[in-house]
């Protein structure tokens, strides 16, 4: 077994690697058997989620490393560097100094996987099906502050902002923003089903649930600026992580995705397992305790201060995870220049004598009772040992009385966006490499977790400012702030930072560049090559 780690540049995703190890070299082969990816990811369509993969309904990155290679957008985000590169167009860019209007010109022979031509109508359609629908959870926030979409010929598409945002062509390289063909999805209602017609890459050829199984082939019509290093792909589905590592060492796949554990990386890194390579990367996952900060207990902020001043990240980051991931002190991760450690200024090292007083002069009764709520099937293995970690800091403080309980993700999601839960654990990937997607997805009005909170130096001033500055690293000013708001505010409360890590058989090529920066899964780069 060979391990290769790759090492991110300062703008966090944008793989620039560094391998060590023996893996292949140089681009695989498009020919023979499919390459096969393992996930322990499930796709169910139940009446809370109907259509897993439609651009106006699908928001967390299980669903958008599917809809990524199925899908095109405008732009997409590149291997390297800052800017996003074109993908469906062949030109885009702001057409006044005030970055409120974004022109873009798509390339010519655009098709469909089922035929149909795609045209800038279609550009039209998709964003505006995305706004109109505006489903629970779902991705409609990031098109908010578009006034009007318009088609203003066959190949070109004019997007009219309501306010300046530099950050609008990263959103628009998101599956939100994905084309869709406006003669098959309906404008007002969701795409039920696994069905996907895209203009990307790769076309869904079947979803089969009964053999856990989905088969994905090389798109003919896909005109782009991906270059693909092989013709077809299938995804297996498990039931555990140990079984998919089972059936990696057996050759039964040949990519062991989401979710490795950390246990499984200790083995893989010690050499254990021969032909396997794995890929370490840093990630920009992060994972947090949200509040429903009008709740009866989430909605007293002494409570959700207290919670800042006792819990050990230290501790959970060994205990649950063999230090596979990385203490968090702000809602902004490592790695984007804006980056503060908020959370560890204000509040230090754990103290419980100081969590008590936080209670007692808000005249706050203890032990605090309540339920602290966690996936048991979405974000891995670890995630129940993390949230019993959680339970005993907190009880052993003698100021809570803390209940865990586990819910799956299908239950999970609607229940924790819909507002059901008080205290609840939740994790994220960011749409775009920018700070601004771990700001405004959760603090705008519309944001994808329904809360409650609001701050009007947030939402009025400091993300409008950071919105007109096409310098992003002039941004970090006005981050900051935003970050020592939210600690002092804590409607999120954010615990860790992860890795990214992927292991492979080692004739299989380009694993190091097969997650973006939002950790979605980009199957052209997976090739076939010779074992070393």
């Amino acid at each position: 077994m060979n391990r290769k780690t790759v090492v991110l540049p300062v703008v966090a995703g944008l793989l620039a690697p560094v391998l060590a190890g023996c893996g292949s070299d140089g681009g695989g082969s498009g020919d023979g058997d499919p390459i096969v990816v393992g996930t322990t990811e499930h796709f169910a369509v139940t009446e809370a989620n109907p259509a897993p993969f439609d651009p106006a309904a699908a928001y967390d990155v299980s669903a958008w490393s599917i809809m990524g290679n199925t899908f095109q957008t405008l732009v997409r985000v590149p291997r390297s560097g800052t800017e996003p590169e074109m993908d469906a167009a062949s030109k885009c860019g702001f057409t006044d100094a005030q970055n409120e209007q974004y022109r873009c010109t798509l390339r010519k022979g655009l098709t469909f996987s089922n035929g149909h031509e795609v045209d800038a109508k279609d550009v039209e359609f998709s964003v505006n099906r995305v706004k109109a629908i505006k489903h629970k959870g779902g991705p409609s926030s990031l098109f908010a502050n578009v006034d009007k979409v318009e088609a203003t010929g066959a190949r070109q598409v004019v997007f009219h902002l309501k306010a300046p945002d530099a950050t609008f062509p990263y959103k628009l390289s998101t599956p939100a923003a994905a084309i869709v063909d406006s003669e098959t999805y309906s404008a007002k209602s969701l795409e039920k089903g696994f069905k996907v017609v895209g203009s990307g890459p790769y076309a869904l050829d079947d979803f089969d649930t009964k053999n856990h199984k989905a088969t994905f082939s090389k798109n003919p019509h896909y005109q782009g600026g991906i270059d693909m290093n092989n013709d077809k792909i299938e995804m297996r589905f498990f039931n555990s992580s140990s079984a998919m590592e089972k059936a990696l060492s057996a050759g039964d796949i040949d990519v062991m995705g989401r979710t490795i554990t950390p246990s499984q990386v200790g083995k893989l890194q010690k050499a254990t397992t021969k032909g396997i390579d794995l890929v370490e990367q840093a990630g920009q996952e992060i994972r947090y305790i949200a509040f429903n900060t009008e709740g009866p207990i989430g909605g007293k902020k002494a409570v959700r201060q207290a919670m800042a001043q006792l819990i050990d990240r230290q501790d959970i980051v060994k205990a649950a995870y063999d230090r596979t991931v990385e203490p968090l002190y702000s809602v902004v991760p490592k790695g984007l220049p804006p980056h503060r450690n908020s959370f560890f200024n204000k509040y230090g090292s754990p103290s419980r004598d100081k969590a008590k007083n936080i209670l007692t002069r808000a005249g706050i009764n203890t032990p605090v009772k309540m339920t602290l709520m966690y996936t048991t099937d979405h974000y891995g293995e670890a995630t129940a040992k993390e949230f019993a970690v959680l339970k005993k800091q907190l009880n052993d403080s003698g100021l809570f009385q803390v209940k865990t309980k586990g819910v799956a993700w299908d239950d999970y999601r609607p229940a924790a966006t819909g507002g059901k839960y008080d205290v609840y654990g939740y994790g994220w990937y960011p749409d775009f490499p920018d700070a601004d997607s771990f700001v405004g997805p959760f603090f705008e009005r519309d944001n994808f977790l329904g809360s409650p909170y609001r701050n009007q130096e947030i939402t009025g001033k400091l993300l409008p400012r950071t919105r007109r500055q096409t310098e992003r690293a002039s941004t970090s000013s006005s981050f900051g702030r935003v970050q020592d708001i939210v600690a002092e505010d804590v409607p999120l409360l954010p615990l860790w930072q992860g890795k990214q890590y992927l292991a492979a058989r080692d004739d299989i090529t380009g694993v190091e560049w097969a997650l973006n920066s939002s950790s979605m899964l980009q199957f052209w780069e997976l090739g076939r090559g010779k074992e070393s």
